[in-house]
């Protein structure tokens, strides 16, 4: 159970950790620097627009007062990889990059662009986070990759008035999760909003019912393509989830109508002015689209429950991040990873953290830095699952397999949505799209 800070406790927390006060409104510092790198300018790049541009922007200005570089900001907008290399062979080349996934960081690693981290930042990961963190930010055993920013991918938010007319209450299986899904829908409302448009939405839930049931070691061989996609353990899976996607009562507008629901669509299906489902699973960032854009208040008329455990599994915790990577071709060597070791610290997710629409990996982060009580149920979530937590799979995985609209798993899990009959099918065909992508890697 997590416990309950006031906002006076929050503010002083704060103001001991950044060294300024954070109460009131004021802005975060990061204070007590020396400026030792004044003079410097620091260019980081990374996916980032918007409202999550605006809040990395905080945490660039902490880092400027603590020493004294200048920073700039350069959105590569989502395909990272190209824009990069275009400024590496411009002689351009940024001096930090975000590295949204997995499979990038290890790209950009096998093309030698990256410096591994200082002994310093090492230090901190080593301290600071669970010990899968640094597994994933390492490519042959050298770390490159700095996790700042987290997503909790295994996250059910639903409508407590729509449970509430049903009767039903948050669901302690997966199965319990169907059978009050059945319930909601007899009372007269769909029980899941689908984002079926949105191929990447499926790859997560394929995620969290296979490592639930197949457990983190068997999900560790699949995201390296140790195992095929033939195993009992996939088809199994499928044939679990299959079940939901069969089920035309529980999804809004049947496979049909999930088809031609993006992401953004699932959110407003069940926290839109008029709803059309009680429930839409994926991450955390659900919670920002039901506030930004439907005015809901988290926690209040818009709430999480856990994705749950399958059929006697342990409930997963899948998760997505990004990771700060030292280029060797950028100008600022020095200020750039004197950023990194910065980055792996408390005080830097803090400023972040106050922003919202954030999650660290950093378990030295205290809780009271996070503004609300369900933004904190799901950093403690994601950090209490310690070496539990397993990467989004696709991420993983090379994008023409993993990461690519209208091919690869993206396609097939389309496919399988559209008719989930045959969940062996699926697997062959997602075997041969994987061997092929792998087979091309690099």
């Amino acid at each position: 159970m997590m416990r309950r800070r006031t906002a006076a406790a929050c503010c002083s927390a704060l103001a001991l950790a950044l060294g300024a006060t954070a109460c009131g409104g004021a802005p975060v510092a990061a204070g007590g620097g020396d400026k030792s790198l004044g003079g410097q300018t620091l260019t980081v790049a990374g996916v980032w627009s918007g409202a999550e541009q605006k809040n990395f922007q905080k945490v660039l200005d902490a880092f400027t007062e603590k020493t004294g570089a200048k920073t700039r900001f350069v959105s590569t907008g989502d395909n990272v990889s190209t824009v990069v290399g275009s400024k590496i062979e411009g002689g351009n080349a940024p001096d930090v990059v975000m590295v949204p996934q997995v499979g990038v960081l290890q790209q950009f690693a096998g093309r030698n662009w990256l410096k591994p981290l200082s002994k310093a930042a090492e230090k901190s990961v080593d301290s600071n986070y669970a010990p899968v963190w640094k597994s994933y930010g390492s490519v042959d055993g050298t770390l490159y990759g700095l996790y700042f920013k987290a997503a909790h991918k295994s996250t059910v938010w639903y409508s407590p008035e729509a449970f509430e007319q049903a009767g039903v209450e948050p669901p302690a299986s997966y199965e319990e999760m169907l059978k009050s899904g059945q319930t909601v829908s007899d009372s007269g409302l769909p029980a899941f909003a689908v984002a079926g448009e949105d191929g990447w939405t499926l790859t997560d839930w394929f995620e969290n019912v296979y490592l639930s049931q197949a457990g983190p070691r068997k999900y560790d061989q699949l995201a390296r393509h140790e195992i095929k996609w033939t195993d009992p353990t996939v088809v199994k899976a499928l044939t679990t989830l299959g079940g939901l996607f069969a089920d035309e009562k529980l999804i809004a507008g049947g496979p049909k109508g999930a088809l031609s629901t993006d992401f953004p669509g699932s959110v407003a299906k069940v926290f839109g002015p008029e709803p059309e489902a009680a429930m839409v699973y994926e991450g955390d960032f659900v919670a920002g689209v039901a506030k930004d854009q439907f005015g809901r208040k988290i926690g209040q008329d818009a709430r999480f429950f856990p994705f749950p455990a399958v059929t006697g599994g342990k409930a997963p915790v899948v998760s997505g991040g990004d990771a700060a990577v030292v280029l060797k071709d950028g100008r600022n060597q020095k200020a750039a990873m004197a950023f990194l070791e910065w980055l792996a610290t408390p005080e830097a997710a803090a400023v972040w953290a106050e922003a919202g629409g954030f999650l660290s990996p950093n378990k030295k982060l205290d809780l009271a830095a996070y503004g609300d009580d369900t933004i904190r149920a799901t950093a403690t979530s994601l950090v209490g699952a310690g070496d539990t937590v397993r990467f989004d799979m696709s991420d993983q995985a090379p994008a023409a397999f993993g990461g690519t609209k209208g091919a690869g798993e993206w396609k097939l899990l389309q496919d399988f949505l559209r008719d989930p009959s045959d969940p062996a099918a699926t697997a062959a065909r997602l075997e041969a799209a994987a061997a092929k992508a792998y087979r091309n890697k690099g």
